[in-house]
């Protein structure tokens, strides 16, 4: 599919914060025909109401499965982001806050990742991203689920699959890990029919900055041990923490793209988007 992208977008100066610890298509592309659609019936997929088609997928016992993951988009680094994983055939998953949206052009980078897919998913990361007052959202739980109901409505997320802002907490299928602080909020969460998706491996950026705290090489030396350890929410399946904002310049985003030539150089893995995880509850 084609899609373009405003280049001026690379100089916006809107920066947001986030813990550490944390085209226009013609309407016959945008359209799913009937044949389309028995198509997919017949194969066990199913088609949303963006006429997207979800693929189910068999997992090779051989291989292991690498989610590369973005936080807090739109932000100068996400077009970069975009572009290097589109540039070298790789899938990844966008968690976006809604607040960050605040323009067409912001907005417009959101909806071109989201009809990227299945090469890009994209995912809710809050609307406010709790404004950094971590401990405040999360003992007003109400006002917790409504700020990720209102992110789902104004970036029209397809698929219910949430990231805490600032917490790697996890509901997967009924099955949570979190800390007292945010489990209030994730069984409401899932309550709701949401999955909530932490990580594994945080690729760290340096305050003030933002820059990349490891190398390329140590990313990948990371990663190989917690899979290689059961260092790992699921086995064989590693989800990795990066931020859009930590490749906005192209010294970093070489060095994302080097971490993701190591990754493709090894066949036994992987990479995918996180409606591919082991074990989600129903998506829509």
């Amino acid at each position: 599919m084609k899609m373009t992208f405003t280049f001026l977008l690379l100089n916006c100066a809107m920066m947001w914060s986030c813990t550490n610890s944390n085209v226009n298509n013609t309407q016959e592309e945008n359209s799913i025909t009937n044949q389309q659609k028995d198509t997919a019936n017949k194969a066990n997929y199913f088609i949303t109401d963006t006429n997207q088609v979800i693929t189910s997928i068999v997992y090779d016992t051989t291989k292991k499965y690498v989610y590369l993951t973005f936080d807090d988009g739109p932000q100068p680094g996400t077009v970069q982001c975009f572009n290097t994983c589109k540039n070298q055939n790789v899938k990844a998953t966008f968690f976006m806050v809604g607040a960050h949206a605040s323009s067409p052009q912001l907005k417009e980078i959101v909806h071109n990742i989201k009809i990227a897919y299945p090469q890009s998913l994209l995912a809710n990361h809050s609307f406010t991203h709790a404004n950094g007052k971590y401990h405040y959202f999360y003992t007003h739980t109400e006002m917790a689920i409504e700020d990720f109901k209102q992110a789902q409505q104004y970036l029209e997320v397809p698929y219910k699959i949430i990231r805490l802002p600032g917490n790697t907490s996890w509901v997967i299928n009924q099955k949570i890990k979190a800390n007292n602080l945010t489990r209030p909020v994730c069984k409401n969460l899932d309550s709701l029919g949401y999955n909530v998706i932490g990580w594994d491996v945080e690729w760290n950026f340096k305050r003030g900055s933002s820059y990349p705290i490891q190398s390329a090489d140590k990313m990948f030396s990371q990663m190989e041990f917690a899979l290689n350890n059961g260092n790992t929410m699921h086995k064989n399946h590693v989800v990795i923490l990066t931020h859009d904002r930590m490749f906005r310049n192209k010294e970093h985003t070489d060095s994302l793209l080097k971490f993701i030539n190591l990754v493709k150089q090894n066949p036994q893995y992987v990479f995918e988007t996180l409606d591919h995880y082991p074990n989600l509850k129903k998506l829509l």
